[in-house]
C-alpha cells in the first residue's frame, strides 16, 4: 500500500475534494492541518517550496492541488466520469 500524506486546511475546497476522493476510493491517508500545525506547515514548505494547499505526497511523488487524473494514476484507481 502506498503512503499518502496531504497537507491541508479545513476551509480549502480542493483539500476537501482530495480527501473525499481518497475516502471514495478507500485510500488511507494522513492529514496534516497546516492552518493549526505550524511545524507541519514548515515541513510542507521545506519539502515542496509551496505555501498553497493541498500538497499531497504519494510515497515520494508530490502533487500540488487536486489533480484527480494524476492522483488516480499514482494510486492505480480509475477516474470516475
Amino acid at each position: 500500500m502506498k503512503k499518502v500524506v496531504i497537507y491541508s486546511t479545513p476551509s480549502c475546497v480542493y483539500c476537501n475534494a482530495a480527501k473525499q476522493f481518497f475516502a471514495q476510493n478507500a485510500i488511507q491517508f494522513e492529514n496534516y492541518n497546516v492552518a493549526e500545525d505550524l511545524e507541519k506547515r514548515q515541513e510542507m514548505i521545506d519539502k515542496s517550496g509551496q505555501m498553497g494547499v493541498p500538497v499531497i505526497f504519494i510515497d515520494d511523488e508530490m502533487v500540488v492541488g487536486f489533480d484527480k487524473e494524476r492522483l488516480s494514476e499514482l494510486l492505480g484507481v480509475k477516474v470516475a466520469e
